[in-house]
């Protein structure tokens, strides 16, 4: 099985979409297992996918940042993240990003909704700088691509299996999907990704351990937050639900 090093504790946290309500009931049940755990080296990790779709992305971004302050918390670019940035930059990315999410983002940093609806894209665009605190969009440009720990690989979506683990390019563990869902070969280590929903955790094990656990449970559609929790060679796992 895989192996966390020695007193290492991992909390990883599939995506969450705005669905601020059921983050903060996770960051309450991994915050209340963690202490009944006792004593080691813990740490989160958001497997990115914070904003659009759900309600609350400014909310969820904002307990983000809290939680960091109070505990070690890593937080992993989604492509979620990466078409909020690229909105903020391009008003043709901004069209686009509205259509899969953006709108419910947007509208979360307290624009009126009869307000949105009268603004061009052009004018939206101009006001978003107004709308998007500059904290917030240095928060995001800051978050990571993949972590490695142990026989764990944590990253959003996944992993161009052609490619080691230091020549990953961002485009894949933001975007990726086939040939790494269905790779049929075990690699040296097991990828944790969120990005693909499931309707329940996505454990693929073609060899002698799994080569990659998903655990994006579609949080904002089905009410289910998910989360994974490692050390040594066990692991368990955790909901959020309304």
């Amino acid at each position: 099985m895989p192996r966390l090093p020695d007193n290492t504790r991992v909390y990883a946290v599939g995506d969450i979409h705005g669905r601020l309500d059921l983050f903060r009931q996770m960051i309450e049940r991994i915050d209340a297992d963690d202490a009944a755990r006792g004593n080691a080296n813990s740490l989160v990790i958001l497997l990115g996918d914070l904003v659009d779709r759900g309600p609350h992305s400014a909310g969820v971004i904002a307990a983000a940042r809290e939680w960091r302050q109070r505990r070690p918390v890593r937080i992993l670019m989604g492509n979620h993240e990466e078409m909020f940035l690229r909105a903020m930059d391009d008003p043709v990315a901004l069209r686009h990003f509205l259509r899969v999410g953006g709108r419910e983002t947007i509208l979360s940093y307290g624009i009126p909704l009869s307000e949105y609806r009268g603004l061009s894209i052009k004018e939206l665009h101009e006001r978003l700088p107004a709308l998007v605190p500059q904290a917030d969009i240095d928060f995001i440009s800051g978050m990571e691509n993949l972590i490695a720990l142990g026989d764990y690989v944590f990253v959003h979506a996944g992993i161009d299996p052609s490619r080691t683990i230091e020549t990953q390019v961002a485009g894949d563990v933001r975007w990726i999907r086939e040939p790494f869902l269905s790779h049929p070969q075990s690699f040296e280590f097991c990828v944790v990704h969120g990005h693909t929903i499931r309707e329940t955790v996505d454990i693929h094990a073609p060899r002698r351990w799994p080569n990659r656990i998903g655990i994006d449970t579609g949080a904002f559609r089905t009410g289910n937050l998910t989360a994974i929790g490692l050390q040594d060679t066990d692991r368990w796992f955790m909901e959020a639900t309304v």
